[in-house]
């Protein structure tokens, strides 16, 4: 791979999109430093502020997805799509990208459209179990697509996907090390149980009740609680801190540390915190989110729970928590089966596996 090639990454409305393009960017960075990378993102969503965040240029397209229900917002897509592709024209032709990343989301849309007419390499880096439906139009002209999951042959074609995995923190890869200083960057009792509880960075109403309604049993059972409210909710849950061995976070900034911390972890199920849990290898009840595209949260974590590696929580069946819960915390053999089960499927090598496709593509 020559040492100055343009790459551009497009990828965002969620940090699901986000960190993954991030990654990939850091690790081609890291390679090939004469490289110039450029980013493009959806106007006024988190991208804009989080790949300068990381250190990266971005452009931002006006560029939004049609809402399910009757809404006037849906008058404004069709202007949106031409200005967003005229656009996408236009930054490819000035950049001359050698190759163009889509990692998901609005922007990745016509960005790789605009690469594929222009003749320029695209790849896609789908994370999820069920493609959104960008990445399914976008593969029929893609040159590669990595993948994080078997069977996904009904959606994309089999001789251009790669099974890579998604990218992960780096960080992650050594928690078992940082047990002791987890214990004391946490202040935590070294005698009791520690739940940890990830809602995403805005938080989760629908977890936060759950703990909220079961926090008094979780501390007469002895369990210390790392609760990740969510930026959204903080100042409504914050309160409970003054139980003992509970900690409340808006955001928590040492996942690595939080991890570690961890004898159980309730989480959401989007497809960049199952590869982390799969490298983390801990015991995980997922409660996907029911308000995402084609239900893929659930269909993530049904991925998992079929490898017996993880056990799943509806939020219509939020009422079985405390049962779910008290089993797992006194059944040593299944907490041993779930991270064993887990740990199988991570793919620690994702980011290095992904960088290896691109540079075959630009050869």
């Amino acid at each position: 791979m020559k040492q100055s090639v343009n790459i551009i990454l497009s990828g965002g409305g969620t940090g699901g999109h986000i960190y993954p393009a991030v990654s990939i960017a850091n690790e081609l960075k890291e390679k090939y430093p004469n490289a110039k990378f450029l980013f493009v993102g959806a106007k006024d969503r988190m991208e804009m502020e989080k790949v300068p965040q990381a250190g990266y240029k971005i452009k931002g397209l006006w560029i939004s997805g049609i809402q399910r229900s009757l809404t006037l917002k849906n008058l404004a897509f069709p202007f949106k799509l031409i200005s967003s592709l005229w656009n996408a024209f236009r930054i490819i032709k000035k950049f001359k990208p050698n190759i163009v990343i889509g990692t998901g989301g609005f922007a990745s849309g016509p960005t790789l459209y605009a690469a594929k007419i222009l003749g320029v390499k695209t790849l896609i880096q789908e994370q999820n179990s069920y493609p959104g439906i960008t990445n399914k139009l976008l593969s029929k002209k893609a040159d590669k697509i990595c993948v994080a999951y078997d069977k996904l042959e009904r959606f994309f074609p089999a001789e251009k996907m790669i099974k890579t995995g998604n990218p992960v923190r780096q960080d992650l890869l050594e928690i078992d090390s940082k047990r002791e200083e987890a214990l004391s960057f946490f202040n935590l009792d070294s005698g009791k149980k520690t739940l940890v509880i990830i809602g995403g960075s805005l938080g989760a109403r629908a977890i936060n009740n759950l703990i909220e309604s079961n926090i008094n049993w979780l501390v007469k059972n002895k369990v210390q609680v790392i609760w990740q409210t969510g930026k959204l909710y903080y100042n409504e849950f914050k309160k409970y801190d003054e139980l003992e061995g509970v900690q409340t976070f808006d955001f928590l900034n040492r996942m690595d540390l939080t991890y570690a911390a961890a004898d159980f972890i309730i989480s959401r199920a989007g497809a960049g915190s199952i590869s982390e849990l799969c490298i983390v290898g801990k015991p995980v009840i997922f409660i996907p989110s029911p308000n995402v595209s084609e239900d893929h949260q659930t269909k993530n974590a049904l991925a998992v729970v079929s490898e017996n590696a993880a056990l799943l929580l509806r939020e219509s069946e939020l009422n079985m928590f405390e049962t779910m819960f008290f089993e797992l915390l006194n059944d040593e053999e299944l907490q041993v089966k779930l991270s064993k089960n887990i740990k199988k499927l991570a793919l620690p090598n994702a980011t290095k596996s992904i960088v290896e496709e691109i540079e075959k593509l630009i050869r």
